[in-house]
């Protein structure tokens, strides 16, 4: 029996597959850190003989090419894809043999991507699996936008007749196990539940339980904006990154850390939210490693900024690292390690209050504040706080001057991009609050709701 073993990165919400028989394993959709699955081989004592690619990411850089080499492995890509580097083509319908028993098929599944594939596992006596990339989720599919508008109807055409393709073409007890949709931003929809099969996607799909006009019309009304950095992954995929180097960076003290700051660069702190805003080194920005780390500083930072890191401990650090080398960010200027105050170097440590949504309905009875709303545009029109200035987080560093004057109270969801705007905005000298508290519970303390657009748009 092939055992099937998910390698989760939650902050990227993606998953890679290794797959084994005891003896030889084929791996599909591979993170960049490729230590881990070398790491899973060892430890079963198996030997790798294929690497699936079923599509040229645009989330994250791919650890394929990389891996295959390490472990001198096959590498199949899509026979329509234009890389630079060599690989084997495979084509829908191509079926790879994997060890004695194991039987990998290609499936055309267009949507997320033009020349998307998705890969059948058969095995004699054993419940098919499919791994379905981004075409088919739990729930949901793929993203059709990220190629671009021009793009954008043609594919979401496209992953609707995929979807209807597994489902027609598959038993119902086929297992699914796409690599998106674990809070990814390369869903369409969240998506729902932590396993699927084919039957159940019948079900509960709406891209099999809808005619095909609902699933693109309610798909396309619900897509939001992606991280920026989205746009340099496809690129980065497509030329053959190699493995990364986790080497640990160069140590910066005190006075390097000033002048870093002074000329631009970004100095990210790494710690929780109410650490930071306890007391931090003036002009650094707060990122914490709770959360999608990654995700959002991929999405905020200018590409090719210099970076240094602060963390508590150098374990922190080679975390951050590692996460960032999963969306391409290779090279740090340096970093440094222990508590704010050594960072600062004697110098005043900055800080700011944290809030909760009942202090803020209080507050608005007393003086004038500024409420700023710093969630996506989907969040915002569903519901925000009446009077609310709305600048979704990654649109906060070019629109900082149309933030209001006065005391802001900054606030998202659930305080992790709050405290992102915060850091911002007292780095550029703004007298700043930051809501740390569960957005429901704005409207249960009194303050008013409503619907609509943007204050600033």
């Amino acid at each position: 029996m092939p055992e099937i073993v998910a390698i989760d990165t939650p902050s990227l919400g993606d998953r890679s597959y290794l797959v084994h028989d005891g003896e030889v394993a084929f791996v599909v959709d591979p993170q960049r850190d490729i230590d881990r699955v070398l790491s899973l081989l060892e430890d079963r004592g198996v030997r790798l003989e294929h690497v699936f690619e079923t599509h040229v990411h645009n989330d994250y850089v791919t650890g394929g090419l990389a891996l295959a080499r390490a472990a001198g492995a096959v590498y199949h890509v899509n026979a329509a894809d234009q890389v630079a580097f060599e690989y084997t083509p495979i084509e829908p319908g191509d079926e790879v043999a994997v060890g004695s028993a194991m039987r990998v098929r290609a499936m055309d599944t267009p949507g997320h991507t033009f020349t998307h594939l998705a890969y059948v596992l058969e095995a004699p006596d054993e419940t098919p699996a499919v791994f379905t990339g981004g075409s088919l989720l739990f729930g949901s599919t793929g993203r059709p936008d990220l190629l671009g508008p021009a793009h954008t109807g043609e594919l979401v055409h496209a992953q609707y007749a995929s979807a209807q393709r597994l489902a027609a073409e598959l038993p119902d007890e086929t297992r699914i196990y796409p690599t998106h949709g674990f809070g990814s931003f390369c869903a369409s929809t969240p998506t729902q539940g932590e396993e699927s099969t084919i039957g159940r996607e019948k079900r509960i799909n709406p891209a099999l339980t809808r005619d095909e006009r609902s699933y693109v019309d309610e798909l396309l009304s619900g897509l939001d904006a992606y991280p920026a950095y989205y746009a340099h992954m496809g690129p980065a995929n497509a030329a053959g990154p190699d493995a990364p180097d986790l080497t640990p960076p160069q140590r910066a003290e005190a006075d390097e850390l000033r002048r870093r700051i002074e000329a631009g660069e970004w100095v990210v702190d790494l710690r929780h939210r109410t650490a930071f805003a306890a007391g931090h080194v003036g002009g650094s920005l707060n990122f914490g490693l709770d959360l999608n780390f990654a995700t959002y500083l991929g999405w905020l930072i200018p590409w090719g900024t210099p970076l240094t890191l602060l963390g508590e401990t150098a374990e922190q650090v080679a975390e951050a690292q590692r996460e960032l080398v999963r969306i391409g960010i290779d090279r740090l200027e340096a970093a440094a390690t222990g508590s704010p105050r050594e960072w600062a170097g004697g110098r005043p440590l900055g800080s700011f209050p944290t809030a909760r949504f009942g202090d803020l309905a209080q507050v608005r009875h007393h003086r004038p504040v500024v409420v700023l709303d710093v969630r996506r545009n989907q969040e915002w029109h569903t519901r925000h706080i009446e009077g609310a200035v709305h600048i979704p987080l990654h649109e906060l560093l070019e629109r900082l001057p149309e933030v209001p004057d006065g005391e802001v109270w900054v606030h998202c969801h659930s305080g992790y991009r709050a405290s992102i705007a915060a850091s911002v905005l007292a780095a550029a000298g703004r007298q700043v609050v930051a809501v740390d508290d569960d957005y429901d519970e704005a409207s249960s303390v009194g303050l008013p709701m409503a619907e609509g657009r943007a204050i600033l748009s």
